[in-house]
């Protein structure tokens, strides 16, 4: 053989081997396990960290770990829209667009919008702002309204000027000024926010949103939507205490859901439900907080003072058949009280609650005992 056909017969064997292991690695990003992509699996999961918490979801019937892949890619394109501290989330930027044209600074507008980092938008006659929104921003936003109306304030998407005041999660927190919270008060108000279709309208600039109180039963909604219409027929979602169950146990029967015991370990309960096919939300100043002076300062913030909210509770769980649901009106249900949050509760459809005082004594809405199981 002389030396063109060995080395014409060596390229092609070297192009065969590149070749099979292209494939392969093909094959291997794609699970490939010699049965289909959504081959079904029982008791798969996956434990990831977003939204500032450590999520987990479990699939027991119809999973399979794709879907759970999956899972984690909506969990992170979701972060990536409604954080309000990761630089580029569209929420990100909508809130820097509006601080800087409430302060008129249109060259710094001007240079970030060409560098893709501020949404384009329209100025309102009255001086406000309008900035076209995804769909998933703009549903958040109208049941973030929702919740602000219900509330009669006391749940509000535009507290961001306020809650960026604060950081609950830092090494060594720090009070904020007095005068630095009298400033930002006049910037919240949910009632200067319009949404239609895809369009917010801002009608007082400076505003920023804050949608940290709302989101998490939003996205465990919309991942519990996802996995039933790819067969999943029981399952958790648990977004960092935000619970919410997919049907029921493989066997039949309930799902037992522990509710925490304020100030305690994690795995010291209160009192535990016996649940299916529904959300259990939970909201409570032992969450995130810090202590100064023998003071507590946590994270549910007054909208009308910009501090802590000072009531008898400690801790209020809502189970309801949304999540997002659970999420708007635990927080609502904190900051109206025990009294009022509790005549809520009894006057809406399918929803029950437990309130906790600061004496550790728990305090029921109608249909929550129903479900507790007998300790």
């Amino acid at each position: 053989m002389n030396k063109r056909s060995l080395d014409k017969k060596r390229l092609l064997g070297t192009l065969l081997f590149f070749l099979l292991v292209s494939v392969a690695l093909v094959l291997a990003g794609r699970g490939f396990t010699g049965q289909p992509d959504e081959a079904k699996q029982e008791n798969c999961s996956i434990t990831g960290f977003a939204f500032d918490t450590t999520y987990t979801i479990t699939l027991y019937e119809g999973g399979s770990q794709q879907l759970l892949n999956r899972c984690t890619e909506k969990c992170a394109k979701y972060e990536q829209i409604f954080s309000r501290t990761r630089e580029n989330s569209e929420v990100y930027q909508i809130n820097l667009l509006s601080r800087l044209y409430e302060k008129g600074d249109q060259t710094e507008i001007d240079r970030l919008r060409s560098d893709g980092k501020l949404p384009a938008y329209q100025e309102l006659a009255g001086g406000g702002l309008e900035v076209d929104v995804s769909q998933s921003l703009a549903e958040l936003i109208a049941q973030g309204i929702r919740y602000g109306e219900i509330s009669k304030g006391a749940f509000d998407i535009t507290i961001e000027p306020v809650s960026s005041l604060w950081n609950f999660t830092a090494d060594s927190p720090v009070l904020p000024e007095k005068e630095t919270i009298r400033d930002a008060l006049p910037y919240v108000d949910y009632s200067k926010l319009k949404i239609q279709n895809h369009t917010l309208q801002i009608l007082k600039p400076g505003m920023g949103l804050d949608l940290g109180g709302i989101a998490k039963g939003y996205i465990a909604d919309q991942l519990k939507s996802y996995l039933v219409k790819q067969g999943v027929t029981s399952g958790l979602i648990n977004l960092g205490g935000n619970v919410l169950c997919i049907g029921e146990k493989p066997d039949g029967s309930d799902f037992q859901i522990g509710i925490q015991y304020p100030f305690a370990d994690r795995n010291k309960i209160i009192a535990t439900v016996a649940v299916k096919d529904v959300s259990v939300v939970s909201s409570g100043i032992y969450e995130r907080y810090f202590t100064e002076n023998d003071t507590i300062y946590h994270h549910i913030l007054d909208p009308q003072t910009g501090y802590p909210r000072e009531n008898d509770l400690l801790a209020v769980t809502i189970i309801s058949d949304q999540s997002v649901d659970g999420d708007g009106l635990s927080t609502t249900c904190f900051g109206l009280g025990v009294e009022e949050g509790k005549k809520l509760i009894d006057s809406m459809e399918g929803v029950t609650a437990v309130f906790i005082t600061r004496d550790e004594k728990l305090h029921y809405a109608d249909g929550f005992q129903k479900l507790l199981v007998p300790r």
